[in-house]
């Protein structure tokens, strides 16, 4: 494990925030060993200086009641504690049988006759009152220093005028002794927050990569706007849950590039036919009045109908390039109404009888998109629907279709005539743009269903959708819907076979 150098931590928040997250790691790894080092050190210093400090304080009560019960209990003189020629003293062994502790002897003028287990203390003069003192037993303590090293004292009177005896701790040791406590305690503590710390910047590291390549891709993305980045998806946590959204994200900006990319390409090329029939007729239009009536009026029923062509053409591609999916807020739709009243607005645009064959419905969808798609389907058939043929528009448990009897649809271009600007050759010459039954695929796919399209039996073609929804009321055994076409055709209209036709 590699500690963070002062230089490698100002490398680190140069690194933005994946350094900085590390940092701040690290810092909360090093805060909380801190605070816990810190308050166990302080509670263990406490208990054994507590317990240290007990035991001597202990010792020299013992050792100053042994004492004064000696002095209380027999006339005792100075000599008593001075050790014999040859042998010991056995009461001045027993009060200094602690190491720490020594004796100081004083005659009745506070001369100091004796020193054992002691530097030699000084003797104040109430320590010299003390050995002129009549009473046995009285005492008082202080604290001495002498030669740097800290004493506790207490002296005791012999009575009737015989001295005193000095019992002395020394108090040096033990302070030396917590001092070293209390630095090993420290040193122990920075070490245990600089683990913690490097291992923060470890963990941090470990956990943050995946999240670190994230930030990068983004960062890849937003500087080259290139989407074709490796992005990191595994795990089941919350980074490999973003690695994934994070991913499909790119994936559908990346399909939405290629699709305008796709659909610029694709406008150019449909827009460049009327555009050049338009330049060649307005550059005849100076010489308008030379021109025989039948090519004049042939010349303005060209620039009218490229007009029109061009302005539906120009109107579709910018509802598809402004994809207006999320301006208009999902609603509950009757598929019924809507498709009633789409019919009665293509009646009075082609003069087409058109026949709605629905059950009530709802469905939870954007008003104006579906309405769109049923407008571009009945279009679409009344464009391609041949004479006076009836135009049918039904709806069935999510099924929408619209069936004509035109030429219907070459089985090559079945499974294309729902792509954009896609129009077959034999289709060029008729009116259109090749985007219509492309809105209607998106349309359907933005509500969670699919187109279709097939040939009548009979002639014809039927072309629609299915919505993804659940029905109001579906009906109990409900009839397919292209049957259920069929069978209400057959009342009003007779069976035409015309030839066959290519859709656009």
């Amino acid at each position: 494990m590699r500690l963070l150098s002062p230089l490698g931590l100002s490398r680190a928040l140069r690194q933005g925030p994946s350094g900085g997250l590390r940092i701040r790691f690290s810092v909360a790894f090093a805060g909380v060993a801190a605070l816990v080092a810190v308050l166990v050190g302080g509670l263990g210093y406490d208990s054994a200086a507590s317990m240290i400090r007990r035991d001597r304080t202990s010792d020299f009560v013992d050792s100053l009641n042994s004492l004064k019960s000696s002095v209380q209990g027999a006339s005792l003189t100075p000599q008593t504690f001075l050790p014999s020629k040859g042998s010991s003293n056995d009461l001045r062994d027993s009060l200094i049988q602690s190491g720490d502790i020594g004796i100081q002897v004083l005659n009745s003028d506070g001369v100091v006759l004796e020193s054992a287990n002691t530097d030699v203390l000084p003797v104040s003069p109430q320590d010299i009152s003390y050995a002129r003192m009549r009473t046995a037993g009285r005492s008082h303590n202080v604290l001495e220093e002498t030669q740097g090293s800290h004493y506790r004292v207490v002296t005791v009177s012999l009575g009737g005028g015989r001295g005193a005896v000095q019992l002395s701790q020394l108090l040096s040791d033990t302070d030396q002794l917590l001092e070293a406590l209390l630095h090993r305690i420290a040193e122990l503590a920075g070490l245990v927050v600089l683990l913690a710390g490097a291992s923060g910047w470890w963990l941090a590291g470990r956990i943050t990569r995946r999240l670190v390549r994230l930030t990068s891709a983004a960062e890849h993305v937003a500087s080259t706007g290139q989407l074709d980045v490796d992005v990191p998806r595994r795990g089941v946590d919350e980074i490999g849950r973003l690695g994934r959204a994070f991913d499909d994200m790119l994936g559908r900006l990346a399909r939405s590039k290629d699709d305008q990319r796709r659909l610029v390409q694709d406008a150019g090329h449909e827009l460049r036919t009327p555009l050049t029939s338009l330049r060649t007729n307005i550059a005849a239009l100076p010489r308008l009045d030379q021109l025989p009536p039948e090519s004049r009026d042939g010349l303005l029923d060209d620039l009218a109908t490229e007009t029109r062509e061009l302005t539906v053409l120009v109107n579709e591609l910018v509802e598809l390039a402004a994809d207006r999916r999320e301006a208009e807020e999902p609603t509950e739709v009757d598929l019924n109404a809507l498709a009633e009243r789409v019919a009665d607005l293509a009646r009075r645009r082609t003069g087409r009888e058109i026949m709605v064959v629905a059950r009530p419905f709802l469905v939870t969808g954007r008003p104006q998109a579906l309405q769109r798609a049923l407008t571009n389907l009945v279009e679409n058939a009344a464009k391609f629907a041949t004479g006076d043929s009836q135009i049918l528009l039904t709806v069935d448990a999510g099924r929408v279709a619209v069936l004509d009897r035109g030429p219907g649809i070459d089985e090559a271009d079945l499974d294309r005539v729902f792509n954009r600007f896609y129009r077959a050759t034999k289709a060029r010459s008729l009116p259109g743009s090749g985007l219509g039954l492309s809105i209607v695929r998106e349309v359907a796919e933005s509500h969670g269903g699919r187109v279709f399209a097939h040939n009548r039996p009979g002639g014809g073609a039927e072309i629609g959708f299915t919505l993804r929804t659940d029905p109001v009321d579906p009906g109990a055994g409900s009839v397919p819907p292209s049957k259920a076409a069929t069978r209400a055709e057959r009342k009003v209209l007779a069976t035409r076979r015309p030839t066959n036709r290519t859709k656009g």
